[in-house]
């Protein structure tokens, strides 16, 4: 008994440091973002290979399939809603903690690389979100996908090759859902394993998650067994609780077999594409697809990598000052998302295409005037009030997240028939 309690000892202590900065086991450092995530993985990973005894990856039997998870398998559908809503949460979840990241600092030197690949394995969460959308082959995974593949051939270049290779071919069928299976179920979780090993590897390497500094004080390291390994537990158990509770009331969506000739009005993307989509009905197709996704990863990736950008180690918002900064960018965001979408709605004509200078006045125009923007905001804060560039960058990037969330509230929540604005309880087209 003794020796299989130190083989688990030193299984934890391969994942984990043998001591941690006792400031680091704070619940509130990190809200237990990481482990939740892994959490959530493992369910997945759990459910999905009870889903593969029943799922036919055939255009024949696919739908069918599903449905027969709720008419003949018990708890057949209480299993997939388990997926989907592990899938959803994984999701958000796993967004919030690559911010909480960036919010305490933890991405600067020595745990750059590992900001990378917390980039890549946000970028699989939501791939494996969105190449399982399509499996059930309803109408609401069907005109998803195909609104999201069209999106994807405003590409310059490679746009139309990208969406052949993915599609297997010019339309959504059989080629689809094959490639859509073997990267669900095969090629992404391998991706996500192998990443996620070397995200605990790198964490281990840093010593555990960045703690705040102590003054002239020595720093207090505590054991990891049992004091942060009993909070991680505490954590997943009652994470895990919260997913079975919520999968008996939140059903996974499933409406009639795919139509091709049947488009739903409104056709929505799913709701961690829908601000992108929500772009679209703004600015020329090239920019909302390709440039301002592209130009916010890059600006992501080589965050690290600009001086004095990440905020004093292990403190929020880096100080109480930096916590009202946040406030206060956050709510610029939203407002400014707003206001551009109330007034681009009101102005815009319903049912009339873009115009031929739609590049110049609904491309060009925008990038550069929301470059200026942060610019001058950035210059303000550092310049005129005296703001670290640590600080500065933090607002940027926090209003820049309060953007993107109200987009995607937007066309979640308040977007109709023929994508008009609408109050919630209007609107209609798309399901979380």
């Amino acid at each position: 008994m003794k020796a299989s309690r130190q083989s688990i000892t030193d299984l934890i202590l391969h994942l984990h440091p043998r001591t941690v900065p006792y400031s680091t086991i704070r619940f509130r450092l990190s809200w237990g973002l990481g482990g939740m995530a892994v959490t959530l993985t493992g369910l997945l990973f759990l459910t999905g290979a009870l889903l593969l005894l029943v799922y036919r990856p055939t255009l024949g039997e696919a739908y069918g399939s599903v449905r027969a998870l709720g008419r003949d398998i018990p708890l057949g559908y209480w299993v997939r809603n388990i997926h989907h809503a592990s899938a959803n949460l994984l999701a958000v979840v796993t967004a919030l903690h690559l911010l909480r990241t960036a919010l305490t600092g933890a991405f600067g030197s020595g745990r750059r690389l590992n900001w990378i690949i917390g980039l890549c394995l946000l970028v699989l969460v939501l791939t494996a979100n969105f190449t399982g959308y399509l499996l059930p082959w309803d109408q609401l995974a069907y005109w998803a996908v195909t609104v999201s593949m069209a999106a994807l051939g405003y590409i310059p270049l490679c746009g139309e090759w990208l969406r052949g290779v993915l599609q297997g071919g010019t339309e959504i069928g059989q080629a689809t859902l094959s490639n859509f299976y073997v990267l669900h179920v095969a090629v992404i979780p391998g991706s996500l394993l192998v990443l996620l090993m070397w995200h605990f590897w790198l964490v281990r390497k840093a010593g555990g998650l960045v703690s705040a500094p102590e003054g002239k004080v020595p720093l207090r390291r505590i054991s990891v067994v049992p004091n942060l390994i009993v909070r991680e537990a505490a954590v997943g158990l009652s994470l895990v609780a919260f997913v079975l509770f919520l999968a008996m009331f939140w059903n996974a969506p499933l409406l009639e077999q795919a139509n091709p000739g049947m488009s739903p009005n409104p056709t929505k993307a799913p709701w961690y594409f829908q601000g992108l989509q929500e772009l679209l009905l703004h600015l020329h197709p090239v920019f909302a697809a390709f440039v301002w996704p592209l130009l916010g990863g890059v600006a992501l990736l080589l965050l690290p990598f600009v001086p004095n950008s990440a905020l004093p180690g292990g403190v929020w918002f880096g100080s109480d000052s930096g916590r009202r900064l946040a406030a206060w960018a956050a709510a610029v965001g939203a407002l400014l998302a707003v206001a551009a979408v109330l007034a681009d709605d009101a102005l815009r004509q319903p049912g009339v295409g873009m115009a031929a200078d739609a590049m110049l006045a609904r491309g060009v125009v925008p990038t550069v005037a929301v470059f200026l923007l942060a610019g001058a905001g950035y210059w303000l804060l550092v310049e005129a009030a005296n703001r670290t560039r640590a600080e500065a960058v933090m607002a940027v990037l926090v209003a820049g997240f309060a953007i993107l969330v109200v987009l995607t509230l937007v066309g979640v929540f308040f977007r109709g028939a023929e994508m008009r604005l609408v109050w919630p309880w209007l609107a209609t087209g798309g399901s979380l």
